[in-house]
């Protein structure tokens, strides 16, 4: 299950003294229950994305990247929508914040880095997976369990 994976990134990255962590995550089959129609004003999102990427939203430390292979004036549509929602994505298909050029992480010419992927086809499971993953974060809410905001990026 992925929760476990972002509680070990979660470790990792507290351990290293990183505040920011980046989020990819795919619209289709992910945040929404895909219908194969060219018009995506039948959005419906599955039951928790709303709520745990309102999560994500609110954390200073989480970098939201939207990672679709959607057209620009599908994308230009959902971002609006998810602004809407409350829901602010930082990256459409990049993250510019971390480069090759700060060499650490390694060669970030043609992939973007990123610490959790969040894709059907990686195998995200969004029945089970969203209402796992906001439970995960509202703990980490409660328990202040959250990094230092002192804390920067090491390269």
């Amino acid at each position: 299950m992925l929760v476990n994976w972002i509680n070990k990134m979660f470790e990792h990255s507290f351990k290293k003294q990183w505040f920011e962590t980046y989020w990819a995550i795919d619209l289709h089959g992910v945040v929404f229950e895909p219908d194969y129609r060219k018009d995506p004003s039948h959005a419906k999102f599955y039951p928790w994305a709303k709520e745990a990427l309102l999560l994500m939203t609110e954390r200073e430390d989480i970098v939201l990247i939207m990672f679709t292979s959607s057209y620009p004036d599908e994308i230009d549509f959902y971002d609006k929508l998810l602004t809407e929602n409350g829901i602010i994505f930082d990256y459409i298909n990049e993250n510019p914040a971390i480069h090759s050029k700060h060499g650490n992480f390694g060669s970030y010419d043609k992939k973007f880095y990123f610490n959790v992927l969040m894709d059907d086809k990686a195998g995200f499971d969004p029945f089970i997976e969203w209402e796992q993953i906001y439970d995960y974060l509202l703990t980490c809410k409660k328990n202040k369990y959250l990094p230092n905001p002192e804390w920067t990026t090491k390269f």
